[in-house]
């Protein structure tokens, strides 16, 4: 379907912050100034020997179990978002629609970040995500041709194996078919961890370090609606935050945003495909009248080309017979 011009219409603390708190008399509102000494003691507090000893801190190396786990990768090379867009854009090899450029560019972005993280490990829930994504987002672009190549752009810029995921979120979602809200729950709180979903929930407990990502989130979403319940904002809130914090044991507030979101942009993208296809209903309208008047102009025409070549004959009729009289 071709788009008209309508459719398109339609923290850190830095030094001088510390300065800045520290900079002039400190004062105990109660009692007025503080002693000399209260001042000294703050002094000693920031004296050079302890700026000194922070600064003898190396990349990776405290004394934490997070950087016990992750410590190996101080210092790796990581690819950066402009690298990821360039890589989408040379593997693509078209010009994005203007109405879809923001999106397109926000998925590659948030996606790339997503992958780059020590902490993201992929999983069945987070592929079929990422899928659903795509689709509610792509379903109606222009040229589908050009859609299932900025899908394809996606993954090869973001280093990830397209038919894995595929085969992945494919192999939840008819697990799913057919399942109860029970049985998914029930599998969530792992008492079914021989099921696709149960050994990511086990895998996802035993995880201290567990990342959360939009797509998990959303590949929650299209569980839910595989298992018939009701896709409405207010109804599945609740449901999200269950899932998360109660069955996962995992925080739900991000989750529970991105649902939200994920609700809102459906609804805007819900709006704008009625819109093209009232502006389309109008165009084919319109290109049917226009047809229906060139018809009419030629039927007109033909019939006067008719009359002309009946009077034409009649008048060489009437010249005949004054001839023969």
């Amino acid at each position: 379907m071709k788009l008209t011009s309508s459719a398109i219409t339609i923290l850190a603390v830095t030094s001088a912050s510390v300065s800045a708190f520290t900079a002039g008399p400190v004062r105990n509102y109660s009692k007025g100034p503080v002693s000399v000494a209260v001042q000294s003691s703050l002094s000693d507090a920031l004296s050079l020997g302890s700026i000194e000893s922070e600064l003898k801190y190396e990349p990776g190396k405290a004394e934490t179990t997070f950087a016990k786990r992750y410590g190996h990768l101080a210092g790796a090379k990581v690819k950066t978002v402009g690298e990821s867009f360039a890589s989408f854009t040379k593997e693509l090899g078209y010009t994005v629609n203007a109405l879809y450029k923001n999106m397109v560019t926000d998925i590659v972005g948030s996606t790339h970040l997503i992958v780059v993280n020590a902490r993201f490990q992929k999983d069945a829930v987070w592929s079929l995500g990422l899928l659903t994504t795509l689709d509610l987002l792509l379903k109606n672009y222009p040229e589908q041709d050009v859609a299932k190549k900025i899908t394809s752009a996606l993954f090869v810029s973001c280093g990830l194996d397209e038919a894995e995921i595929r085969a992945e979120a494919k192999a939840l979602e008819e697990w799913a078919q057919g399942k109860t809200r029970a049985e998914i729950e029930a599998a969530l709180s792992g008492e079914d961890a021989s099921s696709p979903l149960g050994k990511i929930a086990v895998a996802a407990k035993a995880e201290e370090f567990w990342m959360y990502s939009r797509y998990f989130g959303v590949g929650l979403l299209k569980i839910m609606e595989i298992v018939g319940l009701e896709m409405d904002k207010d109804e599945i809130y609740p449901v999200m935050e269950n899932w998360m914090s109660e069955k996962l044991g995992k925080s739900h507030m991000t989750a529970c945003n991105d649902s939200d979101l994920y609700f809102k942009i459906r609804s805007k993208l819900d709006m704008m495909e009625t819109m093209m296809k009232e502006i389309e209903i109008r165009e084919k309208k319109r290109m049917a009248e226009r047809l229906e008047e060139k018809a009419e102009m030629a039927l007109r025409a033909a019939e006067r080309e008719e009359k002309m070549k009946a009077e034409i004959a009649a008048e060489a009729a009437s010249r005949e017979s004054v001839k023969t009289e």
